[in-house]
């Protein structure tokens, strides 16, 4: 049996559906369940949700064979994982964005208020930039609004909650989308089942 992690939530259910469309259907996981674990006996795997942010660690440590995370997990975890396909949903962008009228000191240290840490800390590493982080878990954009912050690094969906909170991207740092990912002992063990899934969403994958 194939064990897959599942991102609980929107990102999960257009898993779930691009699995289902490439032939992957388990009747158990469309009923109103409190259950965890759900099996396709027919395709010889079993389904579990968990907390997208905890996807990448059930398959490095070997409690899920394959999983669904965002590309911002798995840069933030550092992930010993196989990343094996980018299944171009679940889009958005990590970006730096500040109040509309920021001017930059840079005599100072800049102040990011971040819940997405290393990639931060990774980003201005690489323009030479002296930043003092202030780690947020959510809310984050308050944290300019109220002189907390010179700026935040977040996702950014559509940019209304900047907007209607007068934010504004002043930097895109990279595009982030839904990544099916591997442990990568078990993947050797179980290549062809994998790959044979992979072929199959490959086919449902949208691309833009």
């Amino acid at each position: 049996m194939l064990n897959i992690a599942l991102p609980k939530g929107r990102l999960g259910e257009k898993v779930y559906a691009m699995l289902k469309n490439a032939g992957y259907f388990c009747e158990e996981l469309v009923k109103d369940s409190r259950k965890l674990i759900f099996t396709d006996e027919k395709n010889g795997v079993n389904y579990f949700w968990v907390k997208p942010s905890d996807v990448s660690i059930y398959v490095e440590y070997g409690a899920a064979d394959i999983g669904v995370a965002g590309k911002d997990i798995l840069l933030e975890s550092n992930a010993d994982v196989y990343e094996l396909l980018d299944l171009k949903i679940g889009k958005c962008r990590m970006a730096v964005a500040a109040k509309t009228d920021y001017r930059e000191d840079m005599s100072r240290p800049l102040k990011v208020a971040t819940k997405f840490v290393n990639i931060a800390k990774n980003f201005y590493a690489e323009k030479n930039r002296e930043i003092d982080i202030i780690k947020l878990s959510g809310s984050i954009e308050l944290a300019p609004i109220l002189g907390l912050s010179d700026v935040i690094v977040d996702i950014v969906e559509t940019g209304t909650t900047l907007k209607e909170n007068n934010l504004h991207v002043i930097e895109e740092i990279l595009p982030i989308s839904a990544r099916l990912i591997a442990n990568k002992a078990h993947y050797k063990f179980n290549k062809a089942e994998i790959d044979a899934m992979l072929e199959k969403l490959q086919k449902e994958i949208v691309n833009d």
